[in-house]
């Protein structure tokens, strides 16, 4: 494993929101805005990074029966130094992200990192999970509020795009429109990597069980084969 790879894969392959889907809490509730969007982000990044950090460092004195409960508490003190800071620097987005700063402490992509990679890797490594998985939340986070915020508001970072005749989709700031715009970037997602598979040669089946090496995991591949 190299430094590069571990930084790039949650860039696009790992993505967590749209590739693993996690953190979908955050990612629903707080994306009204683009500027919300940036600021979740940075928050979680901020945790992530130093979370993994720590945990790989004292991954050997960590008794293994009580490391979800130290993975915790070191997720837990970093929240609060995050808190802090933005009560101290950001207030008004502080205000704006409301509950949901503190509860980046069971944001899953924060405990399922360091106990999926950073309990069982060098910091280097670590460090570079960190950083690319909360590079990639954030970019994801400020890209669909960013797209919630145009459609719904007519504006980006508070700046509005468009003139007076221009009446905005309101839905779209609204939960409905969280979902509507979370599914329809999945739908892309998923069509552009069967477009990337297809090129890289990789054979996928119009119907299951019809020569899909994508997966490899699924069992309705073996249930259509046996149903033909």
């Amino acid at each position: 494993m190299s430094f590069y790879k571990e930084f790039t894969k949650g860039l696009w392959n790992e993505l967590p929101p749209f590739r693993l889907l996690l953190g979908l809490c955050p990612v629903l509730a707080i994306t009204k805005t683009a500027q919300n969007g940036l600021g979740m982000g940075l928050a979680v990044l901020f945790v992530l990074v130093l979370s993994n950090m720590i945990v790989s460092l004292v991954r050997g004195i960590i008794p293994k029966k009580v490391r979800i409960a130290c993975f915790i508490i070191i997720a837990a003190t970093l929240v609060v130094a995050v808190e802090l800071l933005m009560q101290a620097y950001a207030y008004p987005l502080y205000q704006q992200l409301g509950i949901f700063v503190p509860l980046i402490v069971v944001n899953c992509i924060i405990l399922g990192r360091a106990e999926a990679f950073a309990a069982k890797n060098p910091v280097n490594l670590a460090i570079a999970d960190g950083l690319g998985m909360g590079i990639g939340f954030t970019l994801s986070l400020t890209f669909l509020g960013s797209v919630r915020e145009i459609l719904g508001a007519g504006s980006i970072f508070g700046v509005k795009l468009f003139g007076e005749s221009f009446e905005p989709f309101t839905m779209m700031v609204e939960a409905p429109g969280a979902f509507i715009c979370l599914g329809v970037i999945l739908a892309f997602m998923n069509h552009l990597s069967k477009i990337q598979n297809r090129k890289r040669g990789l054979i996928i089946g119009d119907k299951l069980g019809q020569g899909c090496t994508v997966c490899g995991g699924c069992t309705a591949c073996s249930r259509g084969k046996a149903s033909a």
